[in-house]
């Protein structure tokens, strides 16, 4: 697996992921918003997956649109968890303005294992998100105003380390496997999607696939999961601050075995 950060020049953060024949790119935009009515001390994540037309056959024409869909609720989902991001962080004045960071993925190439492929590349981006520290005053007439800081230095990072990784384990015959192949998923007839955290939290879960899973299968899968989602989450997160330690000017790439 190979990670790049730092690859988009206009964006607030993004990363670039390479897993196979799977080549995933992901940009995030930050912009002041007003905050959901529902939620005013909070701000606010919004996905938009993109599936590009060159990825594989099956994306041409509207064929990448429901995979698109599919991929965004399900991370939606994930990171409402409210053990795994603080949203209240990026709350910049309570029910008038917040931080609204558009994630924007783009599917270059289809190599399989497309939503545990994504969830990394999107942590990583965030991991790599920068929100340039703002000054808030008092007009004359009451109202606020904010003063964003112009020095890309002046800024303060995320804290991404509950962040989910998404694990998928196909139930094929009487095994289930990690990171599978297009091949290894087109034997799939039941697959079971997870977000798990560092410490192993279970921020969402999704049955997928036609075929029916005993509940015993379930639980073994699920354990599995959690192993998996754990190592991964924290061998990500170390190659990630090693990178950030060596302070470099370019972009950062690291490896995951």
């Amino acid at each position: 697996m190979e990670i790049e950060t730092d690859v988009v020049s206009n964006s607030s953060g993004s990363a670039r992921l390479r897993l196979a024949n799977t080549d995933i790119l992901v940009g995030i935009k930050a912009e002041l918003g007003e905050p959901l009515c529902d939620r005013p001390n909070e701000g606010r994540l919004e996905f938009f997956v993109d599936c590009s037309a060159n990825a594989t056959p099956k994306f041409e024409g509207r064929g990448g649109e429901e995979l698109a869909s599919e991929i965004s609720t399900f991370l939606t989902r994930a990171y409402a968890h409210p053990h795994c991001l603080d949203l209240k962080l990026l709350c910049v004045i309570p029910r008038q303005q917040s931080w609204v960071l558009y994630i924007d993925v783009l599917l270059l190439e289809c190599g399989g294992n497309l939503h545990d492929a994504v969830s990394i590349a999107v942590k990583a981006a965030l991991f790599n998100t920068r929100l340039p520290n703002l000054t808030v005053t008092m007009g004359e007439k009451g109202e606020a105003e904010l003063e964003l800081s112009d020095d890309p230095f002046d800024c303060r990072r995320l804290d991404v380390t509950n962040v989910p990784c998404v694990v998928t384990l196909n139930k094929i015959g009487h095994y289930h496997v990690v990171d599978a192949t297009m091949q290894e998923e087109a034997c799939t007839l039941g697959r079971i999607l997870m977000g798990v955290t560092e410490k192993g939290t279970i921020s969402a879960m999704k049955k997928d696939g036609c075929g029916s899973l005993h509940p015993d299968s379930i639980y073994d899968m699920m354990q599995s999961g959690k192993k998996v989602g754990e190592t991964l989450n924290r061998h990500l997160m170390e190659q990630l601050r090693e990178e950030e330690k060596m302070g470099r000017k370019k972009p950062q790439m690291g490896f995951l075995r």
